[in-house]
């Protein structure tokens, strides 16, 4: 019978996701006697968290890909990522045209814009004590 351990990437024997094994459960009074298998995984976002007998799971079967597959997805990955960067790198870099005024200034009519007045000082008084 095999042995899972936490870590171990298993399916359903009638089929189904592949499943991480969370926990193995075991009898109170005997650590080797499993009375369970804990096994986790994700439908959409969410988590899945099941209780298996042993007996219901086999260990998953993992595609091998060729290392030149591998290779060729790694190099397409990066080469989206670095535009991505590129393009970030760009936007960040781009000049605003609005000489230091917020876009949002800048585009307002005149009649818009808020002016402020300074008041009007009063004129010193010629009151002379004599």
């Amino acid at each position: 019978m095999t042995v899972f351990k936490p870590g171990n990437l298993v399916v359903l024997k009638s089929g189904g996701p592949v499943m991480t094994v969370d926990a193995v459960n075991t009898d109170i009074f005997d650590d080797n006697k499993v009375t369970g298998i804990v096994c986790v995984w994700f439908v959409g976002e969410k988590l899945q968290r099941v209780r298996f007998g042993q007996d219901a799971i086999e260990p998953a079967r993992l595609q091998k890909t060729s290392s030149r597959r591998r290779k060729a997805r790694l190099e397409e990955v990066a080469g989206e990522y670095k535009m991505v960067l590129d393009e970030m790198v760009t936007a960040m870099n781009t000049p605003a045209d609005t000489g230091g005024i917020s876009s949002e200034v800048a585009e307002r009519p005149e009649s818009a814009k808020t002016v402020v007045e300074q008041p009007e000082t009063a004129p010193a008084s010629k009151d002379v004590a004599a």
